[in-house]
């Protein structure tokens, strides 16, 4: 979709170098017709950092400043989105055990927001485990959520939440505790029982009749960038070719496109998204 007249924006998409195909990935999605994207951080781990304090994380937020610097370099508008993935938790605690690792992952939080703060990032990311675990890594990974809330309410900020598939509502209560508008928590990966501000997958069935239901929501990838898992979870070319389909096939309007492309975003993330 070349000269695309409205924004076309992935809400939640990865690039990276060291394990994918980086900026070539990147390209791909503006060749589509894409114009902007969240690019999301990758776990500390994955990018080589075993991190004991706060501090080690920003090896592995700078690393994904400098590769969307990378990537506005092919001309698509980049909103960075730093925080600590969920399973990292689990994966610390294996070797310095759990109340060690939820501080490290608190800490690293609160690095990210600092970022935030500072202009270099739009929004957080946290969550929860998606898979059945522990009690106490239940409750300790429950006391990381509370806190990526706090500090996104401190910071001004949206939070992309990696959670269990479902409605997730009990998150907008622990927001409202946490003094968190709950009109700024994003469910990456959403399903449509979610009342949280739903990022849906591309392939995500009945976008068209939710658009046209008036329901506000965002489209992602959340292409993983991995050689070894090519196209997973979602190739980068994906959001603007389903987008573009919709479109031709009449079966949503330029003002739903609008919405689901500029309009909630922004409103969600405090950013603006024009050509």
């Amino acid at each position: 979709m070349k000269s695309p007249e409205i924004p076309i924006t992935d809400d939640h998409i990865h690039f990276n170098p060291r394990a994918g195909r980086g900026v070539e990935a990147a390209k791909d999605f503006w060749r589509a017709g894409g114009t902007h994207l969240f690019m999301v951080s990758l776990p500390a781990y994955s990018l080589g950092v075993l991190p004991r304090t706060g501090d080690d994380y920003r090896e592995a937020f700078d690393e994904t400043l400098r590769v969307a610097e990378l990537v506005r370099g092919v001309g698509i508008t980049v909103f960075p989105v730093l925080g600590v993935h969920p399973v990292e938790l689990l994966k610390y605690a294996e070797s310095v055990g759990l109340q060690a690792a939820e501080e490290i992952v608190c800490a690293g939080l609160e690095v990210a927001a600092g970022y935030v703060e500072e202009g270099l990032a739009v929004a957080l990311k946290s969550g929860r485990p998606h898979f059945p675990v522990a009690p106490e890594i239940a409750a300790a990974s429950e006391r990381v959520l509370v806190r990526a809330l706090e500090l996104s309410a401190d910071a001004g900020c949206a939070l992309q939440i990696h959670a269990e598939s479902g409605p997730c509502a009990d998150i907008l209560d622990l927001a409202a505790r946490a003094g968190m508008d709950g009109s700024r928590v994003v469910k990456h990966y959403a399903t449509p029982d979610t009342p949280l501000v739903p990022s849906f997958l591309a392939k995500q069935e009945g976008l068209a009749g939710m658009a046209r239901a008036g329901r506000r929501f965002m489209m992602e990838t959340d292409y993983m960038d991995e050689n070894s898992r090519p196209g997973a979870v979602m190739g980068p070319k994906s959001v603007p070719r389903i987008t573009r389909h919709l479109l031709e096939s009449g079966a949503i309007t330029p003002g739903d496109a609008w919405c689901i492309h500029a309009e909630t975003p922004g409103r969600v993330y405090g950013v603006e998204i024009a050509l």
